[in-house]
């Protein structure tokens, strides 16, 4: 494995071929990391964190701070892979965020460039978590829950609470009623205050639980109502939107990746064939794929349950194509790499939610901006209804399938699947041919029992 830098520029190549960009587009990126590279190979020592900051004060001296920032995160990709291939040990954009916890590598760019840089790394490092005088309960309440086996892997709505109380220099002297009040009125939203008020529900049971004397807020029912007054009814897409659908993911080719029409095309037809949640979709590894068996494995999701889902046959052909034109380019093919992926990994729920997101736009089918119209999680819902329709034209009794539909889904009970399915006017009707068919027999019983 040649050491980085190396004079021939092996690496640097290998690394932008791997990027899948344009050969038009390369260029500059070259140009970028043979800037960096000649910078850190008149460094007799490793890449440290003084060099960094050279190098970044001299790229601003050359260019423009947002320029200086892009060229940055850049490098920084550049540096991981190049750990990741063994080439270096480690890199100073990595050491800083672990430092100073900064997800944010164009937030500690920005440090680095600052006049002090020492004052501005520090600002960028979060508040010590349950720091509050309820903290150590909180914490302790949480590590409770993960004892007795739920995953509570999104601590956020605790530490919120605990930096508000942690922000709140009265807070020691406030009881615990006013300071939960307090906290959940300040929400900007009903859905918001709602949240709070669980959270500050569960706090309130844990303080009980370690003595102290602490009042429960109480449930607020016209606050449950007026949220689920606004909830967004789910959009049930026709066949027709479905077709749409799939047609606009096929067409949609990027040119640095040339895999993303295949894996969106392929995201899709999962999500309506199968009913897979969108986290579901992006944490499919390839090991999780049957061909012999046409199924797939859905591992460790919702309500810690896992299912192997049998997948119809034209479902199953798209995702053969898929993986085919997946090994065609290139992807890693050893059984933990994800299904979906691109030049850099895995894609994560947040990228894979935009990008479908922006198929339903193409596709006519939701505004150019904002929230309204159908959403990806309503595949899930269209997938309930449309196999109930179908059971009603094929006629089979709906409700003696609800718990293999249950299970397919990955619910814990029927009482949850029923919450997806949504009445259309199909359905409806469906539903009352069949009552008319079976009325003759009811009133014939009614009659009989007179």
């Amino acid at each position: 494995m040649p050491q980085w830098p190396d004079k021939e520029e092996a690496l640097l190549n290998e690394f932008l071929r791997q990027t899948g960009y344009a050969p038009k587009d390369l260029w500059g990126y070259r140009s970028m990391l043979r800037h960096f590279q000649r910078f850190a190979s008149r460094r007799k020592r490793p890449l440290a964190k003084p060099a960094l900051r050279a190098w970044l004060k001299k790229s601003v001296s050359e260019t423009s701070p947002e320029y200086c920032v892009a060229r940055g995160v850049f490098v920084k990709r550049f540096l991981d892979w190049l750990v990741a291939r063994g080439a270096i040990a480690s890199h100073p954009f990595q050491e800083l965020r672990e430092e100073y916890e900064c997800a944010s590598t164009a937030a500690i760019i920005r440090a680095l460039l600052a006049p002090d840089p020492a004052v501005a790394l520090e600002a960028l490092r979060p508040p010590p978590r349950y720091a509050s005088h309820f903290g150590p309960v909180i914490r302790a309440h949480i590590e409770r829950m993960r004892a007795l086996g739920f995953r509570y892997s999104d601590e956020r709505p605790f530490l919120r609470f605990d930096r508000y109380l942690m922000a709140r220099l009265d807070a020691k002297a406030q009881p615990y009623s006013q300071l939960a009040r307090d906290y959940i009125a300040a929400a900007s939203s009903p859905s918001g205050r709602l949240h709070r008020l669980c959270v500050t529900r569960t706090v309130a049971r844990a303080l009980q639980r370690a003595g102290a004397a602490v009042v429960q807020p109480p449930p607020d029912r016209l606050l449950s109502r007026e949220v689920e007054r606004r909830r967004v009814r789910p959009y049930i897409y026709s066949a027709e939107e479905i077709q749409a659908l799939l047609d606009t993911a096929r067409r949609y080719e990027v040119a640095r990746w040339p895999l993303r029409a295949a894996a969106l095309h392929c995201m899709l037809t999962l999500a309506y064939c199968a009913g897979l949640r969108l986290n579901e979709l992006v944490c499919l590894d390839l090991k999780d794929v049957n061909l012999a068996e046409r199924t797939i494995e859905v591992r460790e999701t919702k309500f810690f349950k896992s299912r192997r889902l049998p997948l119809s046959s034209s479902a199953m052909a798209v995702l053969r194509d898929y993986l085919h034109t997946r090994t065609e380019s290139g992807a890693p093919t050893h059984p933990d790499a994800r299904v979906f992926c691109h030049s850099r990994g895995g894609y994560s729920r947040v990228n894979a939610a935009a990008l479908l997101r922006r198929v339903i736009r193409a596709a006519g089918l939701k505004p150019a901006t904002g929230r309204r119209g159908p959403r990806i999680h309503d595949l899930r819902h269209t997938f309930v209804v449309h196999r109930m329709t179908q059971w009603y034209e094929q006629g089979i009794n709906p409700q003696s399938r609800l718990p293999h539909l249950a299970t397919y889904l990955g619910h814990r009970s029927i009482h949850s699947t029923l919450i997806y399915l949504t009445i259309t006017q199909e359905l409806l009707q469906n539903a009352n041919g069949r009552f008319r068919a079976a009325e003759p027999d009811v009133l014939k019983a009614i009659q009989g029992g007179l």
